[in-house]
């Protein structure tokens, strides 16, 4: 399996320095970060470490969901995923505190409880839900139309 690396160049303090992140093996594109911004509610057309984060989680779940329904005999039609990423304190230091997935899925062959099955068990086996173990991983799964 490959390995992938990203880069990232910062100038100056936390509070007033920012940085550019640099997404180094895809080559999709370099995003400005910022402390200030990151710790904000309004982002500013900026990203952070923690929406990364759920970008990386939501993709790799959808991953593992796919593969899930496909063990437990279903069909996947179309699966939408997202992930909210929670900066919050913990003791006086900036902590990923929670994990939210949300997952909304059309699929053929599994009943809401066959679906709620692959979703837990993609919950477990997604090797970024793996790598966060730390954290508390909370799951929203449903099954449409």
């Amino acid at each position: 399996m490959p390995t992938r690396t990203a880069r990232t160049a910062w100038n100056g303090t936390l509070q007033e320095g920012s940085g550019q992140v640099e997404l180094s093996s895809s080559k999709v594109g370099t995003y400005e970060v910022s402390f200030p911004k990151r710790a904000a509610d309004e982002a500013g057309g900026t990203t952070s470490p923690e929406e990364l984060i759920a970008a990386a989680h939501s993709a790799c779940f959808a991953m593992a969901l796919s593969s899930e329904i496909g063990k437990a005999g279903g069909t996947p039609q179309s699966l939408e995923v997202s992930a909210e990423v929670t900066l919050g304190q913990k003791d006086g230091a900036p902590t990923i505190t929670g994990i939210k997935l949300t997952v909304r899925g059309e699929v053929e062959g599994l009943d809401a409880g066959g679906f709620d099955k692959a979703a837990q068990a993609a919950k477990a086996g997604c090797p970024v839900s793996k790598a966060l173990t730390g954290t508390d991983i909370t799951l929203d799964a449903a099954l449409e139309g």
